[in-house]
């Protein structure tokens, strides 16, 4: 799925030495300490933009505090992931609780359908077949998933670069559609509680923006708060995959190679893992999943190590970059469909 092809490493990565050193370090140890710090700081400032709200009642100043509101609910999004991932607490029921609260009842991201989805990422990212990530949808990230694009579905492909951060406006509100959409169907294990958290999230949403904003305030909040915080998700996962080569049979087979050749990391010390909720360490928590994020920095250089001694590509760059790779990829899927649009033209 990229323009530079499949990549030929070696098959034998030694994953079950790496896992036996991060073991022995201590790195898969939970880190409770952190997190109740870092939920409580998620909370206080939920709390503290509500109340900011209260204060500057029917006040534009209060609009003023959108983008503050996105940053909080991208951070909630962050911890809500990390709880999925058991990286909080090992326990099935505790996990759900804290995604429940913080995912359903603070985001409306419902909780049982986006571990189902990002579940299939982490078993085979980036595989056209099996991985959610990158089907064919809004975006394509293979040609020949483009070449059958007909209509407005290929012009949309022809122009998808210069589109993608426009798009990712929309990103909050499709993955709350696709929620509400989990939750009307048979299958997720806390169907009706989420149901009732979602119900209960957008009730409170409601009643905040109708209760501290003049209507217009409350549409342009909404459209603000929404939009930036779409963009914000979008520009945190899109730096770890889009645009990385296709792994060959054998590659496939081995979950390190799997693992690694399919991901980046975003170069930046702990103000980046800060702000993009440790997602930049992509290969360490892909490897990983359960890992802790304070545990993932400490782990890059083992893994780093392990990596480049057994000639194993690890992939690095800085966030404009991985926006600059990610782009050009997009716009060379969509290279077949704009030379056939000009051929048809001409």
């Amino acid at each position: 799925m990229s323009a530079t092809g499949s990549v030929r490493q070696p098959i034998q990565s030694g994953f079950s030495e790496l896992v036996r050193e991060i073991r022995d370090r201590g790195l898969l140890q939970p880190r409770p300490t952190y997190y109740l710090f870092l939920g409580s700081l998620d909370v206080a400032a939920l709390v503290a933009v509500v109340a900011g709200m209260v204060l500057l009642r029917d006040s534009w100043w209060a609009v003023a505090l959108a983008p503050v509101f996105a940053i909080v609910s991208t951070q909630i999004a962050f911890f809500s992931h990390d709880a999925a991932h058991r990286q909080i607490v090992r326990g099935s029921r505790p996990a759900a609780v804290l995604c429940l609260v913080f995912g359903n009842l603070l985001n409306a991201l419902s909780y049982g359908w986006w571990v189902a989805k990002h579940n299939a990422h982490h078993a085979h990212p980036n595989d056209l077949e099996t991985d959610p990530d990158v089907a064919a949808g809004a975006f394509v990230f293979d040609a020949d998933q483009a070449g059958a694009r007909r209509g407005a579905a290929a012009w949309l492909t022809r122009h998808q670069a210069a589109l993608f951060f426009p798009m990712l406006t929309l990103e909050a509100l499709n993955l709350r559609v696709s929620s509400v959409r989990a939750v009307l169907r048979p299958g997720l294990r806390y169907r009706k509680t989420e149901a009732l958290l979602l119900v209960v999230h957008l009730a409170l949403y409601a009643a905040l923006l109708v209760s501290t904003l003049t209507l217009g305030q409350a549409a342009v909040f909404f459209v603000v708060h929404q939009a930036l915080f779409g963009v914000y998700l979008g520009c945190s996962f899109a730096p770890s995959h889009k645009g990385m080569p296709v792994l060959t049979a054998e590659q496939g087979a081995d979950p390190m190679l799997r693992q690694v050749l399919t991901s980046r990391n975003v170069r930046g010390g702990r103000a980046v893992d800060l702000a993009l909720g440790g997602l930049n360490l992509q290969i360490e928590h892909h490897l990983f999943p359960s890992m802790p994020r304070p545990n993932l920095r400490r782990a890059q250089p083992v893994i780093e190590r392990h990596c480049r001694s057994r000639g194993i590509t690890y992939a690095e760059a800085t966030l404009p970059e991985t926006y600059g790779l990610a782009l050009r990829h997009l716009h060379q899927v969509g290279a077949p469909l704009r030379a056939r649009a000009r051929s048809d033209g001409a």
